[in-house]
């Protein structure tokens, strides 16, 4: 072994144990993933706070991996990890935060469109709070394509979530955010592949109590090519909001329309009978079955989530 491998070898043995771990996924950022790498490193650096970036390719078309790659003897706390197929940004973090041996896991992007130099900030807000398990940077501005339609679809989305959590969510689907690892443990399985995994993350701590704290970011407009697509990414942001409160909650997403249905049909019943007395017209019969059907497959999806957390 060689002087410099060494001291190099000193030097990390030095370090402080790693406490956090980002994780950060790269599709096709080739243009400026080393100057993201640069502002994360230099941010923690100065922090004090032992950390690894794990940075993470997936799959790019162009020559992400490579730029990494020619970088990052020049990071030591940096390990570049490369799929060898597409798995989505979901499935990055997931697999991130799997292997991550931090206590605290951090989820950002390589887009230049947060402000990853506030990191350690969002850390330091966690570590200082054990009643908080998640911290997440709360966009003030929306800069994303399709910005007309995208702002009421979100809005409309994150005030189902607000509804059905019981919780106000200034920003649902950031990806700009800390946690604490071993809170976020038995929901990593739950994430999607696709952009909805920020959305999963934090309904999965709203619906179980967990408390999240919103820390207001500015929001960049990102570089390179974005990989939304507007239909496709806001059908799956809804039917996952769906899903994960159905997960943990499903008596929020079926009991109010069952509700509804046995009031409307009662009354309907009412006035069927003082109308005509005796007669029950089908419509009438169909409407109290079907909220009685819901309101029973309600409480017997209520009963599998409580089983299946005593288990």
């Amino acid at each position: 072994m060689s002087h410099a491998d060494t001291e190099q070898q000193r030097e990390r043995t030095d370090d402080p144990p790693v406490r956090v771990t980002i994780v950060l996924p790269c599709y096709n950022e080739e243009e400026h993933v080393v100057d993201e790498v640069k502002r994360i490193c230099s941010a923690m650096d100065a922090s004090g706070y032992g950390y690894e970036l794990l940075a993470v390719d997936d799959a790019s078309d162009d020559g992400t991996l490579d730029r990494l790659r020619e970088v990052e003897h020049l990071f030591p706390h940096m390990k570049v990890v490369a799929f060898g197929h597409n798995g989505g940004a979901g499935t990055v973090r997931r697999v991130g935060s799997r292997r991550a041996r931090g206590e605290f896991v951090v989820w950002t992007d390589a887009d230049m469109s947060y402000p990853n130099e506030r990191i350690p900030e969002l850390v330091a807000t966690l570590d200082a709070d054990p009643e908080i398990d998640q911290v997440v940077g709360a966009r003030t501005q929306e800069m994303g394509t399709h910005k007309m339609l995208r702002v009421p679809a979100k809005w409309a989305i994150r005030k189902t979530a607000e509804l059905l959590t019981g919780t106000r969510i200034p920003d649902l689907n950031s990806g700009l955010r800390v946690f604490r690892k071993d809170v976020a443990r038995p929901y990593l399985r739950l994430l999607p592949p696709g952009f909805s995994c920020v959305t999963t993350i934090t309904l999965a701590f709203l619906s179980n109590q967990h408390q999240v704290r919103y820390v207001p970011i500015e929001y960049a407009k990102r570089a390179g090519t974005s990989k939304f697509h507007f239909v496709r990414d806001a059908y799956r942001y809804i039917l996952q909001v769906l899903r994960m409160v159905m997960y943990f909650n499903p008596l929020k997403v079926l009991m109010p329309p069952a509700l509804w249905l046995l009031g409307i049909g009662t009354a309907k019943f009412v006035y069927d009978q003082v109308h005509s007395p005796f007669y029950l017209p089908n419509n009438t019969v169909f409407i109290l079955m079907t909220g009685l059907l819901i309101a029973a497959i309600a409480l017997l999806a209520d009963l599998i989530v409580r089983s299946r957390e005593h288990t």
